[in-house]
């Protein structure tokens, strides 16, 4: 992570304020927006494995891809710009199903407080991507959430802490996908 990225903290009152990125994942964590995005096919989700040298949580497997709107950007806006940024490619339409708010411990130094907007894509077949940045995704495969529930409770160290919570409280992400 080095340019100084300002995305949207929330103050008390639910107000926006520009908050510079790291700014708001340290001490515990400031509330701040983000953008989780979850595209699937044919019952089975594409997840990602975080690049290794990623700033918190590298070599973890993640959701498809997540992110935090620039200051002053559209969420929507924001979840597609990440898709192409991290994976190289891009869906026609993001439905929006779920806001909710989390907190976790993302390295030792590095928390997660945040009210993410959850977004989801569905293809009618499972399609192969291509490479994703390198700096970015190490790899990505296609699993059911099923899965990933059964191989998240034997090796729940491999997995993202907010994709620990999310397939948690996986209704309350309002997906159509069932676990």
């Amino acid at each position: 992570m080095n340019a100084t990225i300002t995305i949207p903290g929330i103050d008390e009152t639910g107000a926006l304020y520009p908050i510079e990125k790291l700014d708001a994942h340290r001490n515990g964590g400031v509330l701040h927006l983000a953008i989780s995005t979850f595209v699937f096919a044919q019952g089975r989700l594409l997840i990602q494995r975080r690049a290794p040298g990623k700033y918190h949580s590298g070599g973890l497997w993640a959701n498809t891809c997540c992110t935090h709107p620039g200051w002053g950007e559209d969420l929507r806006t924001a979840a597609h710009r990440r898709l192409r940024e991290e994976l190289g490619f891009d869906v026609s339409i993001l439905e929006e199903r779920a806001v909710f708010e989390y907190q976790a411990q993302v390295s030792n130094d590095l928390w997660e407080r945040e009210r993410v907007h959850v977004f989801e894509y569905t293809a009618n077949e499972v399609f192969t991507t291509p490479p994703p940045q390198e700096s970015e995704v190490s790899e990505t495969r296609w699993v059911t959430p099923a899965d990933i529930r059964c191989d998240m409770r034997a090796s729940p160290d491999a997995y993202a802490p907010w994709f620990r919570i999310y397939i948690d409280r996986w209704d309350e992400l309002n997906l159509t996908a069932q676990i």
